[in-house]
């Protein structure tokens, strides 16, 4: 049988070793590599419908892995109006301005990515933006997504005049007369204003979500762990490989909220495995904790505001029993924890479910923002992953500290901020991810910032740089680790035969690129099973 891909005149770099292997052509038969050797043996594979392509000496390695990302639901969430860029609030609300004039009349104005920092050292309110949204409704994602900022005219059709109890660590932040500010932290408040949003069609979401995938495969990603199965996510993935436009490989986690009952928990037992060729249900999302910036976190000391001193889990004993149920079914667990009092209480949880219940379940833990060194030794002897997304840091905080983020914690625990290196050299399975639509889902600008730990115009000085990952972590934290956090280190994450055939192919050696110059390294192909989802014209 003829091969579905060739690859010749290439350079055939092993993530695993960090050398290129003695070999120049590359082949690939039903989804898998066939063949790895010489040119002129390689061309005496390809047949009629094969893809064969000359290379000219560019880098072929493992396909990249986004370890955190979130295609449906930011493809959604990025329909409205980018702030991402808005560095102060005069950016904001210029930008904001613009979308108002477009809109018709009653239509809602929706936004993204707004950084608190955007609001100096003020609270971030709605009546802070000035006029700009009086009258419009108008519902803002601010970065992290976990909370949003919703205009007086939102909070009215939603009927929220006033604070609320939530079975979860959510909350309608209210003034000292308790009037809402605009200010929704986590998701049950967020949902009071969601639910009477106008919401974009089925076909709608579908084309933004191909759109979006298509511009990640073109970055150079092969491969993603989707963090939940909100919506019709499913339906979406599922459409779009009928559709033969899945462009990613996807690995699947649904959401287990602290509402869920040992029903729910089953339910959730009982999708994995569930999916198609491309897209699978693999484990289960759950939140220890918010974030710092909202002071919704989990640390052991509250935040200098006096915040971040609660889980999200209104019983964390709860979430021990459900990671423990889970785990005895053979469930892997990706749980949110960015405060150093969730992480202790998720690996306490990880262990005690490994004391009750024997079996190889790959656990791991996102985020990971502050943490001290007694927890950093704890990863690697419990086997949990740590999947970190080091743009966060380089995008969101600053060296001086004089960021939101670095503000609440105070100097001592903003200094030891996303301590991958740290975590690396314990033992600890570092995963590298972006998190999107929170950061952006270019592997190379992921790799990057794991390298230089600055914001992608590095216009700021390092935060952290002893925290910063070599050349070649950084490449196997979007290769080879997350293949074993997946237990698919045979399958992937490695250039052998046997192995799949996802591979993405640069100009260059990303190991030997200067850290500041990485993430304009040109990506020229990339396949997935060996079937080409991104091609530079000309290659």
């Amino acid at each position: 049988m003829p091969a579905d891909l060739v690859l010749l005149s290439a350079r055939l770099l092993d993530p695993g070793t960090g050398e290129f292997l003695p070999h120049t052509a590359l082949a690939a038969r039903d989804g898998r590599i066939s063949f790895l050797g010489d040119d002129r043996d390689a061309r005496a594979l390809a047949g009629p419908g094969s893809t064969v392509v000359d290379l000219r000496r560019a880098v072929v390695t493992a396909g990249l892995t986004d370890g955190h990302l979130h295609p449906v639901s930011g493809a959604e969430r990025t329909m409205g109006v980018d702030l991402s860029g808005c560095r102060d609030l005069d950016a904001v609300r210029t930008a904001l301005a613009a979308a108002a004039r477009a809109l018709r009349p009653g239509a809602w104005l929706r936004g993204w990515g707004l950084d608190p920092n955007a609001f100096g050292t003020a609270p971030v309110t709605s009546a802070a933006l000035g006029e700009v949204l009086h009258g419009i409704p108008a519902l803002i994602d601010l970065f992290d997504a976990h909370s949003a900022l919703a205009s007086e005219r939102a909070l009215e059709l939603a009927g929220v005049d006033g604070p609320r109890h939530f079975d979860q660590g959510s909350e309608i932040v209210c003034d000292a007369q308790g009037r809402p500010t605009g200010l929704l932290l986590e998701d049950a408040a967020c949902e009071l204003v969601e639910a009477v949003a106008p919401r974009p069609t089925e076909a709608e979401v579908r084309a933004r979500t191909a759109e979006v995938l298509s511009a990640m495969a073109a970055a150079g990603l092969t491969g993603g762990h989707a963090m939940d199965a909100n919506g019709d996510s499913l339906a979406v993935y599922a459409a779009l490989e009928a559709e033969d436009t899945l462009p990613l490989r996807l690995r699947i986690a649904p959401w287990c909220r602290p509402e869920a009952d040992d029903a729910g928990v089953a339910e959730l037992i009982r999708l994995q495995g569930t999916g198609g060729a491309l897209w699978r249900v693999a484990g289960v999302k759950l939140f220890m904790d918010g974030t710092i910036d909202n002071g919704t976190a989990w640390l052991e000391t509250p935040d200098c505001h006096g915040e971040s001193a609660h889980a999200h889990w209104p019983d964390p004993r709860r979430y021990t029993d459900v990671v423990t149920a889970l785990h005895r079914a053979g469930v892997p667990t990706a749980t949110h924890a960015i405060g150093d009092a969730a992480v202790r209480h998720v690996l306490d949880s990880v262990e005690k479910a490994q004391t009750e219940s024997a079996g190889a379940v790959r656990h791991r833990i996102e985020h990971i923002e502050t943490v001290p060194d007694d927890t950093v030794q704890r990863f690697a002897p419990l086997g949990v992953a740590a999947s970190m997304q080091p743009t966060h840091c380089c995008e969101f905080t600053r060296a001086d500290h004089t960021d939101n983020w670095s503000r609440r914690l105070g100097a001592e625990r903003a200094g030891r901020a996303f301590r991958c290196r740290d975590l690396w050299e314990a033992g600890a399975r570092v995963v590298l991810g972006s998190d999107w639509p929170i950061a952006p889902y270019p592997p190379l600008q992921v790799m990057a910032g794991a390298r230089h730990r600055r914001p992608a115009d590095l216009s700021l000085p390092p935060h952290g740089p002893d925290q910063a990952l070599t050349a070649l972590q950084a490449l196997q934290g979007m290769t080879v680790n997350p293949a074993w956090a997946a237990g698919e280190e045979t399958l992937a994450g490695r250039l052998t035969v046997g192995g799949r055939a996802d591979l993405t192919v640069l100009a260059d050696d990303p190991l030997k690129v200067a850290d500041t110059d990485l993430a304009q390294l040109p990506v020229l192909l990339t396949a997935v099973g060996g079937r080409v989802t991104h091609r530079v014209t000309g290659v």
